[in-house]
Order: structure tokens, then C-alpha cells, then sequence
């Protein structure tokens, strides 16, 4: 007899329509009575769980791809998803941590073929001015950073957010005093700059000057040994790239560039020293470089072919040792071709 009794499962619509009546509760933030409020975040908790399993599936049984198209068209035809962004500061940390696990599902989900967040978010660009500002507050830094990660998986997102006053901000987020907020920031940049290749080139290109001018002085000669190791690392990922050649031969013909590097090479982290060489390398192979560049690099040379000549790494690897040599060897037969710079003497081989 008892079975008769048992309630029937909510659809994924349903689903979707209690939390959304939920998360208006708790935007609006009437309840004044404790108990009340407790009894309804701990049934939202149960909803957001209840749709994470819709999405992934419960171990047993693999998500109906029915169901899932239910749940992505509920949530962005109703504006959930923006309410759900909008009230995750406000869940605990068990309900939060469900919610970011659907609000990533839902940024996959294909509905006849097509990403229905890509579109909800291209009409939707300011949720990004919600997440990406995160990385102000310690509570939500880390939720909302692993939520813009997914969203510019999306070229358009990645396009608005490389185009928005939002980079220069990163360049601050990426300094910031605290190693797990810094490191998540430093992911969503690396995603920024090498996901999308061409929407990055055609970045670089417009953006040369102040983006250069602010990742040198603020990331590649910051006094943070993890500041300046990630910087290096990505600055060589972004400059080796063939969809970055016109960026990287401009970037290699300043000279100014070029002894930021040589300061580099003198760091005491043996990482950086290699990733540094890497980018190096670039400036010393330019096949067309300027004659500041020829004369700081003669200028320099004894210091250079003995460094470089001492300059080991740890684990045996044929092509560092062939651009090694390469390097030593255009170093040692350079030749001046105009007056050489009087102020050019600066690299001082690290001991």
C-alpha cells in the first residue's frame, strides 16, 4: 500500500522551475524568519543536486539526452542560468560547488546541434562583467573563475572579453596576494591568450603596445618568483605560435624587450632561466634584426658565449642542445654594422 503513495519524479522542466522560483527567494532576500530561510536553501541544495544528476548521470545510469534538452532550454529560455550566477555567492559551499558542475554542463550542451549558451551569452555579455570582477572578492574568486573558464571555451566570449576594459584589469588580478586566487586568475588568462588563436592574433596586433608595455613591467619584472615563471612560460607559448609570427618578430626587434629577457636569464629559478632561453633564442634568430639589437648583442657577447656555454639543463634534450649551439654560434659571428650603443653593457653573466 505504501508504494501507491510514493510522489512522482519531477520533470526537467519542473526541475528548473522550483529552483528558478528558489533563486528569486534568495535574490530578494525577504525572509526574515532564520528557520524559514534554512528550510528553503537546504530544498534548493536538493534541486541543484537533483539537476546535476539529470546532467551527468547518477554512476549507474548515463544522462537521458531528452532530459538534458530539457534542463539547457529551461534554463536559458527563463534567464535561470543569470540568476543562478547571480545567487551563487549566496549558496553554501556543498550547493555551490553543484551549481558550478551544471552551470559548465549546461556551457556544452548541444540542443539540435547547437550550443544554446554560446547564443544565450552573446546576448548576454554582461554576465562575463559579473564573473570576470570575482577576482575582487576572495568568497567568490575561485566559482566564478572556473565559470568564466568555461565560458570562453566559446570563441565570441573569449572575442568580447579580449575586447573589453577587462584585460587591463587581469594584469592587477594577476598580482594579487593570495596563491590560490592568483593561480586561478593565471588559468583564465593562459585560456584567454592561447584558446582561440586567431581572435588572439588579431588581439596582439591592435593591442601590441599597452598590452607589451604592461606585461613586461607588471608580470616578466615582477618581484614574484610565480608571477614571473608563469609569465615567461606563457609569454614563449604565445610568441611560438605560427598564428603569432607578425606579434613575435615585432615583439623580438625592441631592444628594450630584448634586455628584459637578458635580466631574465640571470634568475636564480633554473625554470625560468630554461623558459626564458626559449624566448631568447627568438631575438638572436631573427634573421632581420636591428642594428640596436646586433649592437647590444656584440656588445655582450663574452658574457653570453660563457653563460650560454655553461648553461645546462637537468634532463637530457637533443633540441636544447641544438639551439644552444645555433645560438652560441650566430652570436659568435655577429658583426656591427652600425655604431654600437654606449649604454648596451648590461648583461652580467649569472654565477
Amino acid at each position: 500500500m505504501k508504494g501507491l503513495f510514493k510522489s512522482k519524479p519531477r520533470t526537467p522542466a519542473e526541475l528548473v522551475q522550483l529552483t528558478r522560483e528558489l533563486l528569486i527567494y534568495v535574490q530578494t532576500n525577504t525572509e526574515t524568519r532564520q528557520r524559514k530561510r534554512a528550510e528553503k536553501m537546504a530544498i534548493l541544495a536538493n534541486l541543484i543536486l537533483e539537476i546535476r544528476t539529470t546532467l551527468f548521470g547518477n554512476g549507474q545510469a548515463e544522462p537521458s539526452a531528452e532530459a538534458c534538452a530539457q534542463v539547457t532550454l529551461e534554463f536559458f529560455n527563463n534567464d535561470t542560468f543569470r540568476l543562478l550566477i547571480n545567487c551563487l555567492p549566496k549558496l553554501d559551499l556543498g550547493a555551490r560547488q553543484d551549481a558550478t558542475h551544471v552551470i559548465a554542463n549546461l556551457q556544452r550542451q548541444r540542443v539540435n546541434s547547437k550550443l544554446i549558451a554560446s547564443e544565450y551569452m552573446e546576448n548576454n555579455f554582461e554576465i562575463l562583467d559579473i564573473l570576470i570582477v570575482g577576482y575582487e572578492d576572495n568568497d567568490i574568486a575561485l566559482t566564478y573563475g572556473a565559470i568564466t573558464r568555461e565560458c570562453i571555451r566559446h570563441q565570441s566570449i573569449a572575442k568580447y572579453v579580449l575586447e573589453s576594459d577587462h584585460m587591463k584589469k587581469f594584469f592587477d588580478y594577476l598580482r594579487i596576494p593570495n596563491f590560490e586566487i592568483v593561480s586561478d586568475a593565471q588559468a583564465t588568462f593562459k585560456e584567454l591568450m592561447t584558446r582561440h588563436k586567431s581572435t588572439v592574433a588579431e588581439f596582439l596586433s591592435k593591442n601590441f603596445d599597452w598590452f607589451f608595455e604592461e606585461y613586461n613591467s607588471k608580470l616578466l619584472e615582477s618581484s614574484s618568483y610565480i608571477t614571473r615563471r608563469h609569465a615567461i612560460k606563457l609569454l614563449g607559448d604565445m610568441l611560438l605560435d605560427r598564428t603569432n609570427s607578425a606579434v613575435m618578430v615585432r615583439y623580438v626587434s625592441s631592444v628594450d624587450n630584448m634586455r628584459i629577457l637578458m635580466n631574465l636569464l640571470r634568475d636564480s629559478n633554473k625554470t625560468i632561466k630554461l623558459e626564458t632561453f626559449h624566448v631568447f633564442k627568438l631575438f638572436v634568430a631573427n634573421q632581420n634584426k636591428p642594428p640596436e639589437i646586433i649592437s647590444v648583442l656584440v656588445t655582450n657577447r663574452s658574457k653570453l658565449l660563457r653563460f650560454l656555454g655553461e648553461f645546462n639543463i637537468e634532463k637530457e634534450d637533443e633540441q636544447f642542445v641544438a639551439d644552444k649551439l645555433q645560438i652560441i654560434e650566430e652570436i659568435a659571428t655577429l658583426e656591427l654594422k652600425d655604431r654600437p650603443c654606449q649604454d648596451s653593457n648590461n648583461f652580467d653573466s649569472p654565477s
